[in-house]
């Protein structure tokens, strides 16, 4: 018996009220034309994929029908029932579904649902014998089918819209594969760049450290590893930027080693060594956290003593003296006796002095403590 709303006899006969219908234009081919005007022949296309097709009714005959129909097309698989449908799918998932609506053990629109919900990359066509707002509105609704056929059909219709069924899924799978190309790009190139950058990153604080290294030994010497005299004489000029800003007094002291020719004579150069790193190491131990200790050239240190007037300088100066003076240093089981001489100028707060002017008042005193005699203290006198 034919269903309600259907025609008896072949489902191919006319009185199709068709739902849509696509005109499909060959794309033009400018392979072989360029072949030719290039004087060889193109390689031959490769075929088109063929998508695989479940096809759901329950009545033998029209199965036969859409085979025979789909299948020079379609790689085509058959069901008579929804359940059928369901485990052929779960078995092997298809890339179209096209099922009849009424089905002996349930609804089309409920099978293309579960389809839908299972596998939402699958296309789903829906074949009904009615044309009813009420089943195209939940197979749109539910569903959210591609296509809707009636039957009867005619065959150019059904192959003419299965082709577009087919031609639109594997453009989106096309589109979702360069989607995936594309991002797998980029979050290459992103780890690329990322990774890139943290190796500039590691090459820059590595520089930064070979530069703070380098900076640290241009301004360092190297044997008795206090500031050499380019460093503390930056000390001294910030020292006394700084009390333009704060009014405080200020000294700067010259310490230079007694005799030292001698020592280097007796105990030759490395002997000589060995005593001036013991020099600055006993001179930085005797000063406050607050002072600047550092080596001039040859035998002399300098002393920059911020806040101290002078008073202060007297007793850090002959502090200084009597440190070295106390006891020797031992080289090689020798004992080496060191003494030194000490010039301090003092500026006091709320006086102007430059760097030079302070510098040659120190060198004044140190003179006089070496003509006075040496391992002596000179705090240099204004009058």
């Amino acid at each position: 018996m034919a269903r309600p709303g259907e025609h008896n006899g072949d489902p191919t006969t006319e009185g199709q009220v068709p739902v849509s219908r696509e005109v499909h234009t060959p794309p033009r081919v400018a392979g072989p034309v360029l072949a030719e005007v290039a004087g060889r022949h193109p390689p031959p296309a490769a075929p088109p994929p063929r998508c695989t097709l479940l096809l759901v009714d329950d009545e033998p005959g029209v199965l036969a029908l859409l085979v025979e129909q789909l299948s020079p097309e379609f790689e085509v698989a058959t069901a008579c029932t929804a359940e059928q449908a369901r485990r052929s799918l779960r078995d092997r998932p298809a890339d179209i579904v096209l099922t009849y609506l009424q089905l002996p053990d349930g609804n089309g629109i409920q099978l293309l649902d579960w389809v839908h919900q299972s596998w939402p990359g699958t296309a789903r066509v829906l074949l009904t014998g009615t044309a009813r707002i009420e089943d195209a509105a939940d197979a749109i609704n539910c569903s959210r089918i591609h296509r809707m056929l009636l039957k009867p059909w005619r065959a150019e219709d059904l192959v003419g819209t299965m082709r577009g069924v087919a031609r639109t899924l594997l453009l989106e799978r096309r589109n979702d594969q360069l989607l995936d190309q594309l991002r797998a790009s980029h979050d290459k190139l992103e780890h690329h760049v990322l990774s890139r950058t943290r190796e500039l990153e590691d090459a820059l604080q590595q520089l930064q450290v070979k530069n703070q290294i380098l900076e640290t030994m241009a301004l360092t010497d190297a044997l008795t590893g206090l500031p050499n005299r380019r460093a503390i004489e930056l000390i001294a000029r910030k020292e006394l930027l700084r009390r333009s800003r704060s009014p405080a007094p200020v000294a700067f002291g010259l310490i230079d080693a007694d005799h030292f020719r001698a020592i280097n004579t007796a105990h030759l150069h490395c002997g000589g060594d060995h005593a001036l790193a013991w020099l600055g190491h006993t001179l930085q131990s005797s000063l406050r956290s607050s002072d600047a200790l550092g080596r001039v050239g040859g035998e002399e240190f300098m002393v920059v003593a911020p806040g101290t007037d002078r008073a202060g300088v007297e007793s850090l100066g002959e502090r200084l003296r009597a440190a070295v003076a106390s006891q020797p240093t031992l080289y090689q089981g020798t004992p080496i006796a060191v003494t030194v001489s000490v010039g301090f100028a003092v500026c006091p707060a709320g006086v102007g002095v430059s760097y030079e002017a302070l510098r040659l008042r120190a060198a004044a005193a140190l003179s006089s403590a070496k003509g006075d005699g040496r391992n002596r203290c000179v705090v240099y006198d204004e009058s």
